[in-house]
């Protein structure tokens, strides 16, 4: 079954093989490595990065391709192009390593400034979330029909559902919900999983109030969230720059229906 996008179609084909691979590689004893402190890579990682990268220099020639396992010096002119790809061949490599099964593969497309098409596939779960911000987003099961997904229309923190990163520190945790006014938080692993949920109306919002790791774990989650009718934004509120030279996500992430999204960034800002 198609999407009737081009341009998801290919996203599709391309993610289906980089998910049947990063799975072949889970379901092994597979080697950690660590590129820095708490950032473990995986042969998954690299198989997947390499696998996607080819298949959509295939389909997109000289499109710029901002991939997580990819030398800096391969990213080309990214911050001018008029059309980039961000890729996360594995989110939530942490999760992938502690067996968990909350990791995704994840494309997403910037046109111009914004994000506007993406791709999670969770290998465990068989699911496919899919967006365009022309089209509209789906969920796609293991049965393979594309079901149209919106975010929940919950507008206030009461017994609302929030995730989070099972990164956060305890304290920051207990901070944060005090200052948006929640009775819990959730841990969850995967940006894309997190974004995944609010788009498709799951959860009520993802919150990351700082650092949130770099922009291939916003691109996608951007590209869907928004497609699907919510609003997904840094921190602050503003949107994302995927035209910076500095690709970490240093003002935090935060997703939503667009009532409880201005909600929650009026007390996450500083009084």
């Amino acid at each position: 079954m198609t999407t009737g996008s081009s341009l998801l179609d290919g996203l599709l084909e391309i993610a289906a093989a980089a998910a049947s691979a990063v799975l072949d590689t889970y379901l092994t004893d597979f080697d950690v490595e660590l590129k820095g402190p708490n950032d473990p890579v995986t042969s998954a990682d690299r198989r997947a990065n390499q696998l996607i990268c080819d298949a959509l220099r295939d389909l997109h020639p000289g499109c710029p391709i901002v991939a997580e396992e990819s030398a800096p010096s391969a990213f080309g002119d990214y911050q001018h192009a008029p059309q980039v790809f961000f890729v996360d061949p594995v989110d939530g490599t942490r999760e992938f390593v502690k067996r968990t099964g909350e990791f995704v593969v994840m494309i997403g497309c910037v046109q111009e400034r914004q994000a506007r098409a993406g791709i999670i596939w969770s290998p465990t779960l068989e699911t496919v979330w899919i967006g365009e911000v022309s089209l509209g987003a789906f969920r796609r099961t293991s049965q393979g029909a594309f079901v149209p997904i919106h975010p929940a229309a919950k507008t206030s923190t009461d017994a609302a559902r929030l995730l989070v990163s099972r990164a956060h520190d305890p304290v920051e945790s207990l901070s944060l919900q005090t200052r948006l006014e929640v009775p819990r938080l959730e841990a969850m692993g995967s940006a894309g999983l997190k974004a995944a949920a609010v788009a498709d109306g799951t959860a009520d919002a993802y919150v990351a109030p700082r650092y949130a790791g770099k922009r291939w774990d916003a691109c996608a989650p951007d590209a869907i969230v928004t497609a699907a009718g919510g609003v997904f934004t840094d921190g602050t509120g503003s949107a994302v720059d995927y035209r910076s030279e500095d690709l970490v996500n240093r003002l935090g992430l935060v997703a939503a229906n667009a009532t409880l999204h201005r909600l929650l960034i009026q007390r996450l800002r500083p009084s």
